[in-house]
């Protein structure tokens, strides 16, 4: 029996669910929920769209509902509405902002019987796992994460929903002597801002006030406002000419000792992305298919990356994976 998936949202991340959905031979994707027009949205593969109206009757016959909003306004409203009707996951990547949002799709999920998975994709997600199975196997040691040189969708996605930002690309730059002082198992004490800088390409609606928009950007808690931000403004036809990829990647490094503490060791788990939205609508779908198996086990509630064997995962069975990955 296939895995019923309904993606909610259709942009690039939406369209990179589509897409993993293809390589997953035990799923099916359903429908595309959309607060567009469905007339007006047309997917890669054909998929038939449908109105959020109709997702809100709680009614769909899906198994799990892969939410692709922004992390700014759109997932703190919808993976709660939607976790008390679904099985839901998202890639809800506000750091600061996690435990409450952790909080209140635990709720919704608790009332409904259902699972809510939430923060899923590489960062959080993957890396949050590296982070935490070096700092078990090296207790007291010192975790760093670099990000980039890459284009970061949540932060772009804060860029244009500034008032008259007509289109933005946001890169994270990581700053090169950092990242070879931690490398070399130095244990730097490093600032936020001296990790990395932003790097930020906007193209502004005529007439509009880019004075206020660089400020805001600059000023924009839980995104720029503790790194060094840079603000180009460009044309429509520099952004699709120059910037219209959407790369990424990054390190999470782990310095620690043994013994006496003479016996230095670091790990390092590294992703070089060609396409940030089509990896993490891989790595979503993947967990799409541990949130169904949890929930048919009788879990329901708010989960993250640490609480998912990876054996759930893969479609393969236990005999497989131990013959062939362990």
């Amino acid at each position: 029996m296939s895995i019923k998936i309904g993606i909610l949202g259709y942009g690039n991340l939406g369209r990179g669910v589509e897409q993993a959905v293809l390589h997953n031979s035990d799923m099916e994707l359903v429908a595309v929920y959309s607060r567009r027009d469905p007339a007006s949205v047309k997917t890669v593969t054909g998929v038939k769209v449908v109105s959020t109206e109709v997702l809100d009757e709680g009614k769909e016959d899906i198994d799990v509902l892969i939410i692709c909003g922004g992390s700014a306004t759109d997932l703190p409203q919808m993976t709660p509405k939607y976790a008390a009707m679904y099985n839901v996951i998202d890639s809800f990547d506000t750091h600061a902002n996690i435990p409450v949002h952790f909080a209140n799709v635990d709720s919704a999920a608790k009332a409904s019987g259902k699972v809510g998975l939430i923060s899923c994709g590489w960062d959080p997600g993957m890396f949050s796992l590296n982070r935490l199975y070096a700092e078990s196997v090296l207790p007291g040691g010192k975790a760093y994460t670099f990000w980039g040189k890459g284009v970061s969708q949540g932060h772009s996605d804060a860029i244009r929903r500034i008032d008259g930002v007509k289109d933005a690309r946001q890169y994270t730059v990581p700053v090169d002597a950092a990242l070879e002082a931690v490398r070399s198992g130095k244990n730097p004490e490093l600032t936020t801002r001296e990790k990395h800088t932003r790097l930020c390409y906007v193209v502004a609606e005529d007439g509009a006030d880019k004075a206020r928009i660089e400020e805001e950007i600059k000023t924009m808690p839980n995104y720029f406002a503790d790194y060094d931000t840079t603000v180009n403004f460009i044309s429509e036809e520099e952004m699709k000419q120059n910037h219209s990829g959407l790369p990424h990647g990054g390190s999470v490094i782990y310095s620690g000792s043994t013994g006496d503490g003479s016996m230095k060791h670091v790990i390092e788990y590294k992703l070089t992305l060609d396409s940030n939205p089509e990896f993490t609508g891989s790595v979503l779908t993947a967990y799409a298919r541990a949130v169904y198996r949890m929930n048919k086990d009788g879990q329901s509630g708010a989960r993250t990356v640490f609480d998912v064997a990876p054996a759930q995962l893969s479609p393969l069975s236990g005999d497989d994976i131990r013959a062939h990955m362990l």
